[in-house]
């Protein structure tokens, strides 16, 4: 049984009215001046022009190279960069995103001793977007189906869906792609079990009589899956070199919080909100796995319900 079903695609060109709109890339001979890095202020709109992409020397996935010597990998990989590249609307907002959600990834995935690559599996999963839900169900920053959640252990019904819940919904991916690793024995293969499922990956190995993941003849989604990936991570780690401009206060910032714990039922969480100085919308956007006004909470576990602190909302209560 798959994983992760109907993934959210996050790459393609947009066109309209027959006209294909494209990023500002920079001139393979243009030096690519300091101002373009992460942080640095007054960045520098280069221009109009559209070029083809230098291949990237030693990509890789997690560590295991990606074989861009064999002419398929490379124009499967070429496809994901350019495609990613000049989808420009799309790629500044994941690098704003970025700046907010990898704080809390990056650490989860290091004390599960999953690499940190992964990171970007979720960015291709949902944009980072975490209320995201695909078509089939699957919800989320990590696009949790409602069957696997439950099977790992996170509450999932009408009044709590701690797929939402970013800390435990990573906690649930790490599992899942260690036994994966386990099972199928490298992490590019793990993340392409992520998409197609630990049996779909071991079936078509076994048919195919191959052993790695680049010598599978697979579907448009998973056959895509993991260059999505690696292309994210290219242009994420190097913004300057795929022309794009922004600094350090284009970008999301996280709002620090803190947890109250609740071991009741609360009726109302409007009036539950204005205790803590904050209205209900607020409430919600920090905590995305309340899914009703009201907790129903008969068992008297205790949730920890996320609190921003003062100063950091406008909003009245």
């Amino acid at each position: 049984m798959k994983f992760i079903k109907n993934s959210l695609a996050l790459v393609g060109i947009i066109s309209i009215s027959g006209l294909f709109i494209f990023a500002m890339q920079k001139s393979p001979d243009d030096k690519a001046p300091s101002d373009y890095q992460l942080g640095k202020e007054d960045p520098i709109i280069n221009n109009y022009n559209v070029y083809a992409l230098e291949m990237p020397e030693n990509l890789n996935f997690a560590g295991e190279p990606v074989p861009v010597e064999d002419p398929d990998i490379y124009e499967r990989m070429d496809r994901e960069l350019l495609v990613n590249t000049y989808w420009q609307s799309n790629g500044l907002l994941m690098f704003k995103r970025a700046q907010k959600y990898f704080p809390i990834i990056e650490p989860i995935l290091e004390k599960n001793g999953v690499p940190d690559d992964f990171k970007y599996l979720a960015v291709i999963e949902s944009g980072l977007i975490q209320t995201a839900k695909s078509p089939a169900g699957a919800s989320g920053v990590w696009q949790i189906m409602k069957a696997t959640g439950r099977e790992n252990g996170l509450e999932v019904n009408d009044n709590v869906d701690e797929r939402y819940n970013l800390e435990k919904a990573t906690e649930v991916a790490c599992d899942y792609l260690k036994k994966a690793k386990q099972k199928l024995g490298s992490w590019t293969k793990a993340a392409a079990a992520y998409n197609a499922g630990n049996y779909g990956v071991s079936k078509r190995l076994k048919a195919q009589d191959v052993t790695g993941y680049y010598d599978l003849l697979l579907g448009e989604e998973t056959g895509r899956y993991v260059f999505r990936i690696v292309a994210l991570k290219e242009i994420l780690s190097h913004p300057d070199k795929y022309g794009f401009n922004f600094n350090k206060s284009h970008l999301y910032k996280e709002v620090p919080t803190y947890k109250v714990e609740v071991d009741t039922a609360v009726t109302d969480f409007a009036k539950f909100a204005k205790r803590f100085g904050i209205n209900y919308k607020i409430l919600k956007l920090h905590n995305p796995w309340l899914r009703e006004a009201h907790l129903n909470n008969k068992s008297r576990k205790p949730y920890l319900i996320e609190i921003p602190k003062e100063g950091y909302y406008s909003a009245k209560p």
